[in-house]
């Protein structure tokens, strides 16, 4: 996941199949010459193994930027188009009915989310949204070619005698293990499941290997039990840097992930740091020159420079002057350049967040605000105004922006992320105001759904994570009185539910137990 959304993410989210109107929303976006399934998600795979087409499923929102980004890049283009029309093509918007339960069902959770299916509804594979357009089409074609599915790749190719094909090995390299949510691989086992396939792929396989090698280490370098690199990753990194094609191939492996695998592969002030940033920092430079990558790619290349930058570096320690220069063209260019509003999500939101962690906020600000007018999820910027607001220490301002973001929020589960980003930062930022606490709390509850859909995956974690807070808040500020009244109110919507059921219980349970230390 691109740093800028993991940024805003964590802001938000403060870090039986139902039926779902798969088409009304994306459609009018850049890829509407696609013939999304006009049914629910049932009659797709339906229609999917009667006319023997493999199913193609996108999980997504009005509001996200790497979805806008796929939308600008790869759905409008002729070959995705034609190719769509091999498959069933089938969108779940995050807002529409029962489309989080869908989302516990086939286990999506990040936005966007891609996966590809068989006829007989087998999941085949999890398509990577960060790659370019090139390599996501070639992905596409490894998938729609595959015998057999990741799922059963997986489990040969950790056997004592994988017999894998190059395309196999291939598909294995290039699914999306970020969108995985663990449908093939435990969250907590992807680095060590990552480290073994890279072992067992075979060197005549240069592509994949590498690519498995590298992903491999950013898993490890990201991990939260991350232990000691071992000797041979910073020779592996380095070999990826200084080979031209498989730079390029996992150009999104190194911009995402660069301040954390350099970090991890090298010891801080070492020699080999030095080496390691100035050659990666050549490579970057590079990228951002590089007309094939898209716009928000070339930004997401100044962004990795200036994490590469603050790696030795005192805390909001001034980077290079050349350096913060280049920052400024990069982010001026990209909104010059990019006439697209789709593909504006995606690229004003990794420019603005370039900006700010270059230490230019105002810039950031200026940027951000006048894509109000222009955005359609305005919301989506007034959080990063929110968060810039906060990184300056301003918090009337930063809680301005909150609400404001609230209020113009649009769909069920976009307005519990924004609500619950709300109350979350009320928390933080005003404990001592218990009746505005108090009022935004009530809010987000009213405005529950109460039936069994509101309660699963996104809406449910963020629900919890919202939860958790506000009875941490209560004791510690001995708010019983704010923290009953909000009980009752939640109760009210607990009590439509069926009952006994897992989503009642979710209901219940989500102002009663205080949030685990660090989520």
């Amino acid at each position: 996941m691109k740093p800028w959304l993991i940024a805003v993410t964590v802001l938000l989210l403060g870090v039986p199949a139902a039926h779902a109107a798969t088409a009304a929303k994306g459609t009018k976006a850049s890829g509407q010459d696609i013939a999304w399934h006009a049914g629910d998600v049932d009659s797709a795979f339906a229609r999917a193994r009667r006319e023997r087409r493999p199913l193609f499923l996108y999980w997504g929102a009005e509001w996200c930027p790497p979805c806008n980004q796929v939308k600008a890049t790869i759905f409008n283009r002729r070959d995705f188009i034609e190719r769509s029309r091999v498959f069933v093509p089938v969108y779940i918007d995050g807002d529409s009915p029962s489309a989080q339960m869908l989302a516990s069902r086939f286990k999506v959770s990040g936005y966007p989310t891609m996966v590809l299916f068989r006829p007989d509804g087998i999941e085949v594979t999890r398509l990577p949204g960060e790659v370019d357009a090139q390599q996501y089409m070639r992905v596409l074609t490894l998938g729609m070619n595959a015998t057999r599915p990741v799922k059963t790749l997986l489990v040969a190719a950790l056997s004592e005698n994988p017999a894998l094909t190059p395309a196999d090995w291939r598909l294995l390299a290039y699914y999306s293990w970020e969108t995985d949510h663990e449908a093939a691989v435990p969250k907590a086992q992807v680095a060590e499941t990552l480290a073994l396939l890279a072992q067992r792929c075979p060197h005549a396989v240069a592509d994949a290997r590498a690519r498995l090698t590298l992903k491999a280490i950013a898993a490890a370098a990201s991990a939260q039990d991350k232990r000691a690199a071992p000797a041979a990753a910073y020779p592996q990194v380095r070999a990826v840097l200084t080979d031209a094609k498989l730079a390029r191939e996992n150009f999104s492996v190194l911009t995402d992930a660069a301040g954390d695998i350099a970090g991890y592969v090298t010891a801080a002030g070492s020699a080999e740091r030095k080496a390691l940033v100035a050659e990666w920092d050549r490579l970057l430079v590079r990228f951002g020159d590089d007309a094939s990558l898209s716009k928000a790619d070339r930004v997401s290349a100044a962004l990795a420079r200036v994490a590469l930058a603050r790696l030795d570096a005192p805390k909001d320690a001034p980077l290079p002057a050349r350096l913060v220069a280049d920052v400024r063209a990069a982010a001026e260019r990209a909104d010059r350049e990019t006439t697209d509003r789709y593909e504006r999500q995606a690229v004003i939101s990794a420019a603005a967040y370039t900006l700010r962690e270059a230490g230019l906020l105002d810039e950031s600000d200026a940027m951000l605000k006048r894509e109000l007018a222009r955005s359609h999820s305005p919301y989506y910027f007034m959080s990063g105004l929110a968060s810039n607001a906060k990184k300056r220490g301003d918090k009337a301002a930063a809680l301005g922006w909150y609400e404001q973001a609230y209020a113009a929020s649009k769909g069920p589960a976009t307005r519990l992320q924004w609500g619950a980003s709300y109350v979350n930062a009320l928390i933080e930022l005003a404990p001592d105001d218990a009746a505005r606490i108090e009022a935004a709390a009530r809010s987000v509850i009213g405005e529950l759904e109460p039936v069994p859909a509101t309660f699963h995956e996104r809406n449910r974690a963020t629900l919890e994570r919202m939860g958790g807070r506000v009875v941490g808040w209560a004791e510690s500020n001995r708010q019983d009185v704010v923290l009953a009244a909000l009980r009752r109110r939640l109760g009210e919507h607990c009590a439509k539910l069926p009952a006994p059921t897992p989503e009642r219980a979710t209901c219940e349970g989500v102002l009663r137990a205080k949030a685990a230390a660090g989520s």
